[in-house]
């Protein structure tokens, strides 16, 4: 007997279809919704993806079209993707930012690796999918986002309120900003102590207009000091990225790095390995490991962790920071984007298979 066509049937002929990275039914997720047929046999629905960074996203509409054409009747399959950002999981003790849905930290053993090149442009790149997306400088002594996201000159817009003064972020390439830039003369150096940088950290935490966000990147100072323990001590953590390069003594202080993160019970998701290779600009099929080579996939393998990519240093990507263009935008078909743009859907993927499982 055939089946007969109705919404009923569709969502049966899709329940095997698996979410790649769940490893679990769409339909039992409830990632499938609003089912329509009219007489024509066409049959319409709505996949409801967990981030608008999903980097199977193609394959999974593919697998979706595929069971439902399997149907008798069914002349054409029209799917209207959108996605719902899951929320992070809370944590006892921990004070989660109203509207925040996952908060990332990116941190590094130490200074030089392109850490903050690497924040800004993965926070662009979540943006770039549709995500709603803010970047928290909290590199007090060192705040460079501002410049690379061509807000230099922006100045924050203050706001009162019954808790006191909240602050609005300025905003770039689809990104919300705050930085401790904002707040002092360019050439001034910040001479703080532990307990001020601590109270900074949680006004650009909890004093700030953040709105909805689907994921707070937070730009981290290397090393693994007073920033790092405020941070994880008064948020819940979605999970850390460890930047290094390929170099063993930026590899050695990348290590004490993510073990500080798992000691404080946060998790890694990865390292990323900047400066992998040099692509000169006048010979682009050329590669010079001029840090070395391997470093961060041998380091995530030893310690057991994901390398979440690997980005070649390029002369654009330095010329995109330093005029407030990040290299996404900048340069999008240059090896040092597409390798930022595929380790941010990575990511984005990690996330929502944390806080789903």
């Amino acid at each position: 007997m055939n089946k007969i066509l109705d919404s009923q049937s569709v969502l049966e002929v899709l329940r095997p279809v698996q979410d790649p990275e769940l490893r679990k039914s769409l339909v039992e997720l409830n990632m499938i919704r609003n089912v329509q047929i009219d007489d024509g046999g066409n049959v319409s629905f709505t996949l409801v993806l967990t981030t608008p960074a999903c980097p199977l996203r193609e394959f999974i509409v593919e697998d979706c079209q595929k069971a439902v054409k399997t149907l008798p009747g069914v002349t054409n399959v029209a799917v209207e993707v959108t996605a719902e950002t899951p929320q992070q999981k809370s944590v006892p003790d921990r004070t989660g930012v109203p509207g925040v849905k996952n908060i990332l930290a990116v941190s590094s053993g130490k200074g030089g690796v392109g850490k903050s090149t690497v924040a800004v442009n993965i926070a662009v790149a979540l943006a770039q999918t549709g995500a709603k997306v803010g970047l928290l400088d909290a590199d007090i002594y060192g705040p460079n986002d501002p410049t690379m996201l061509g807000l230099s000159d922006a100045q924050l817009v203050v706001h009162s309120s019954p808790n006191g003064e909240i602050l609005e972020p300025a905003f770039n390439h689809g990104v919300k900003l705050v930085s401790m830039a904002f707040l002092i003369d360019k050439d001034q150096p910040v001479i703080w102590r532990g307990p001020m940088l601590n109270g900074i950290i949680r006004k650009f935490l909890y004093q700030v207009d953040w709105g909805e966000l689907d994921y707070l990147i937070v730009d981290m100072p290397p090393g693994t000091g007073d920033a790092q323990l405020t941070l994880t001590q008064a948020v819940p953590m979605a999970g850390a990225v460890i930047v290094t390069t390929p170099q063993t003594v930026s590899l050695l202080d990348s290590r004490k790095g993510l073990r500080m993160f798992q000691q404080l019970n946060v998790p890694v998701l990865g390292i990323v390995e900047n400066m992998s290779y040099f692509i000169p600009p006048d010979m682009p099929e050329k590669q010079y490991d001029i840090f070395g080579s391997g470093g961060g996939a041998k380091t995530a393998q030893e310690l057991g962790v994901t390398l979440l990519g690997t980005i070649p240093l390029e002369i654009s990507t330095r010329i995109g920071g330093d005029n407030g263009v990040p290299i996404v935008v900048a340069d999008p078909d240059s090896a040092s984007a597409k390798a930022l743009r595929a380790i941010a859907l990575n990511l984005a993927g990690k996330v929502s298979v944390a806080a789903l499982v």
